[in-house]
């Protein structure tokens, strides 16, 4: 059976509450650990240092008894905060990072110095042997039900093919909206789930109203693919907005990603690019908006606290 989440990081509930570009906070996370559940921000959502100094002892002072906080690091190149982001959270102590689009191996070194436990997404049974094989706690089998950047494969035949091949938890991410979706995660072997997408419409989330109420007004068949953010395909709200620019790379991303030379610059401009738009849509009410989310909105139907979100997947 193998270890669950539960013990792995001392909560009453195996969820983790994703980490989510722009979405998470602070105030979520002290909710979400409240309930019994762990809650995970991206460094990224922090400009500064110090400001994600700030949240880190914002999260320690709050951290109730069986409660449990992480952060979300972008290890690839793209991130050039990654190492003074990895050094200030072993410096100041959390429970787990959950490491994103890279690899992991420094991550797992120095995190496990300092006694923090370390999960890292991965889409594919391949990469899942590599993380494993570098001394990762868990992994976050990220499905073709996520919302953002997702997987290729259906949920029970990623947490299966995973579960068949490597000894190490499997945290599921992706197409969970209610307890039925989390038992039957459990079904099919995984220690626990990772969720976000209910998490969008919550009242303490730092987003525009606009952003949380299509989240409520929109659902599953309303997720579609789209280049345009990060040049990576990922899963946003098909708005009239969307649908007037189209969800393709023009041939000149296209061009300029096939030249050897020229593809990692054109990475990093699309990466700052699409995270400015991300930003502008999230934060701003604005009508060029570009809302990532995930088919599990399917099942948000209101505005609510985190409190009554966790509560839909718990009892």
């Amino acid at each position: 059976m193998g270890p669950q989440l539960t013990e792995i990081l001392d909560i009453k509930y195996p969820i983790i509450m994703a980490p989510m570009f722009l979405v998470s906070n602070v105030a979520m996370v002290k909710e979400a650990m409240e309930e019994g559940i762990a809650g995970c921000i991206p460094a990224l959502n922090y400009r500064t240092l110090p400001e994600l100094q700030e949240a880190i002892k914002e999260l320690k002072v709050a951290k109730p008894q069986g409660g449990s906080f992480g952060f979300n690091l972008i290890v690839n190149k793209s991130n050039v905060k990654y190492k003074e982001q990895l050094a200030l959270l072993c410096e100041e102590g959390c429970d787990f990072i959950i490491t994103s689009l890279g690899s992991p191996e420094e991550t797992i070194r120095e995190a496990h110095k300092y006694g923090i436990k370390v999960f890292c997404d991965v889409t594919d049974l391949a990469y899942a042997k590599k993380v494993t094989e570098l001394g990762a706690d868990a992994v976050i089998a990220v499905n073709n039900q996520a919302g953002g950047h997702r997987g290729e494969m259906s949920p029970e035949q990623l947490i299966k093919e995973i579960k068949a091949n490597c000894n190490i938890p499997v945290i599921s991410a992706g197409g969970v909206g209610t307890k039925a979706h989390v038992d039957e995660m459990f079904k099919y072997g995984a220690a626990g789930v990772s969720v976000g997408s209910p998490f969008i419409a919550s009242q303490e989330a730092g987003v525009t109203q606009e952003y949380k109420q299509a989240c409520v007004d929109y659902g599953k068949k309303d997720i579609v693919m789209t280049e345009k953010i990060s040049g990576t395909p990922c899963t946003v709200i098909n708005t009239p907005y969307v649908q007037k620019i189209g969800t393709k790379a023009t041939w000149l991303e296209t061009v300029l990603n096939k030249n050897k030379k020229l593809k990692k610059w054109v990475k990093m401009l699309r990466f700052y690019l699409g995270m400015k738009a991300t930003e502008n849509a999230a934060l701003k009410a604005t009508y060029k908006t570009v809302w990532v989310a995930g088919p599990s909105i399917e099942y948000t139907h209101e505005i609510l606290p985190v409190k009554n979100i966790v509560r839909r997947l718990t009892r």
